[in-house]
């Protein structure tokens, strides 16, 4: 049976915006003619937030903060009970402290289920303080440099670049790609994300999707996607 797994930002939607209004129309219609299944590492209230209760009804199943918090309509049928230690903390505030980057607003660690949301800039930015931070990240790769710190010190774990401005943090396994334990090995998977790149908080998937004889789609955005599915 042919499915479609979708990230959200940078995939459905604008980063951290909600869905285009004639894209919501495409995208609802879709949803109603395909097995549709959303992955991302954004928590559920901002989900509803970004494509709204209807997008996400629709879709058979949404799996918020990388699949350790899943819903089906509005049934929570699984939740992950993961937090972070101390010593993560303090590796996570000694990188706030050491970054070069000046713009700060908290919040720079968020909790969701099974996971956390870690940003230099932090999550109370505005749309301006977001861009200079993507300018600033695009020349320093500092995320990528963070998780490379971060998964040399905690084997156990993994840091991923996810979104615009943060790193999702999990342990390991616990990634995007945890989904397919809800799939048959005899579905025809088709998954579509911005971050397919090694490092990319969508590539775990995407390889295992492959794996399973499956296609990923890395697209540049939903102006992308939407070309694809109206192929």
């Amino acid at each position: 049976m042919k499915k479609y797994i979708f990230d959200v930002d940078g995939t459905l939607t604008p980063s951290r915006k909600q869905i285009d209004s004639k894209f919501w129309t495409f995208f609802l219609k879709f949803c109603c003619s395909n097995d549709v299944y959303l992955v991302t590492g954004s928590d559920r209230e901002k989900t509803v937030e970004q494509l709204g209760l209807d997008i996400c009804y629709r879709a058979k199943r949404v799996y918020n903060c990388s699949g350790c918090d899943v819903y089906e309509r509005d049934v929570n049928v699984y939740r992950d009970t993961w937090k972070p230690s101390d010593e993560v903390r303090q590796f996570l505030q000694d990188e706030l402290d050491y970054s070069q980057f000046m713009i700060r607003t908290d919040p720079h660690i968020e909790e969701r289920p099974g996971c956390i949301n870690f940003s230099i800039l932090g999550r109370g930015a505005n749309w301006e303080e977001r861009e200079t931070y993507v300018q600033w990240d695009n020349d320093e790769h500092e995320r990528l440099l963070i998780a490379g710190r971060f998964n040399e010190r905690f084997p156990d774990l993994h840091a991923t670049v996810g979104g615009q401005t943060g790193l999702d943090i999990a342990p390991l396994g616990r990634d995007k790609s945890q989904i397919l334990r809800d799939f048959s090995e005899d579905d025809e998977l088709h998954f579509f994300g911005d971050k397919m790149e090694e490092g990319g908080n969508d590539y775990s998937l995407a390889v295992e999707v492959e794996k399973r004889g499956g296609l990923s789609y890395n697209v540049e955005d939903f102006k992308d996607t939407w070309k694809l599915l109206s192929k």
